[in-house]
């Protein structure tokens, strides 16, 4: 963190934003307007605002500006964390729906990853993305379910080679609406959809607009595994294997199939009153252990809606 610093802008015509970040190149762009906009950088004893356009000659004055080396998760041990698996290598959660992976910003709190820095202060610096701190994958923050987080560097490069090879065996859960009686794979090449301002996946096929970015491949397999009715619905329990890892890949997917995951209000499932995040939860990874090289399976305990098929 850069703290009361004063420097003499002697070049006229750049803004202040890229000013400070020529001045300061161990912190950020983003930072360096975050500052501003904060109020922290002042220009002849008066706040300014990023885009100024400096004459030179100005005398600027740095409150506080953070560097590239700040961002990390802040600790918040408010955040309750259920530890399924914890060696000298890996740590393993079992995260609530409702409960965001990450931050997006390094002052946000209330993540499970928050959570866990402020009880295991070695995964902050860890990974190619400081805020994921460790975690070497994501799901949906209305998902529930299994999240991996690396304690050493050589245990994240090892795991997040393994995602990255598909080597990884995801196995979900997911409550959908309907009776399904036989199993069977879905391969879809998803994009987002180009005519929506926030992000769901749909088939390239479908798309009702020209579409730019390259589609990604996802192959899910799915079994059902439990039936149930709820009043005057039936509801069938799948089980769901992935290796690929699309953005929404399971929800997208089944919805495609006509199989909506219940309470997934995005993908077109009907409201569930009271009910906190979608049905679907993320079960157990088969993988090889970082250090040792030996097979492992961490698995977490079904979620309450799906205690009918236990």
């Amino acid at each position: 963190m850069i703290e009361k610093d004063e420097f003499v802008q002697n070049e006229g015509g750049v803004r202040l934003d890229a000013a400070l970040f020529s001045r300061y190149p161990t912190s950020t762009r983003a930072f360096c307007r975050e500052a501003c906009a904060a109020g922290c950088v002042l220009v002849n004893g008066r706040p300014a605002i990023k885009g100024m356009k400096l004459r030179g000659g100005e005398t600027v004055l740095v409150k506080a500006l953070a560097e590239e080396c700040d961002n990390r998760v802040a600790p918040d041990r408010s955040v309750p964390v259920e530890t399924v698996f914890e060696d000298d290598a890996l740590l393993a959660f079992d995260k609530p729906a409702g409960l965001p992976v990450q931050p997006l910003s390094r002052t946000e709190l209330g993540t499970l990853m928050n959570g866990v820095v402020a009880r295991h202060p070695e995964c902050a610096p860890l990974g190619d993305r400081p805020l994921m701190a460790g975690a070497v994958h994501r799901i949906d923050a209305d998902t529930s379910g299994l999240v991996l987080v690396a304690r050493t560097a050589e245990a994240f490069e090892r795991l997040r080679a393994q995602f990255a090879a598909q080597t990884v065996k995801k196995t979900y859960l997911a409550l959908v609406e309907g009776s399904v009686a036989v199993g069977g794979t879905l391969e879809n090449n998803l994009v987002h959809d180009p005519t929506l301002p926030f992000c769901r996946m749909i088939d390239i096929s479908r798309a009702r607009a020209k579409v730019r970015a390259a589609p990604m491949r996802a192959v899910t397999n799915f079994v059902p595994v439990g039936l149930t009715r709820r009043g005057n619905a039936d509801l069938t329990l799948l089980e769901v294997t992935i290796f690929t890892g699309v953005t929404h890949q399971i929800r997208a997917q089944l919805a495609l199939a006509g199989m909506h995951i219940v309470n997934d209000r995005l993908y077109g499932a009907f409201a569930v009153e009271g009910r906190q995040g979608h049905c679907l939860h993320a079960l157990a990874a088969r993988f090889e252990h970082p250090l040792t090289g030996e097979p492992v399976e961490i698995r977490t305990r079904y979620p309450e809606w799906a205690a009918f098929a236990t």
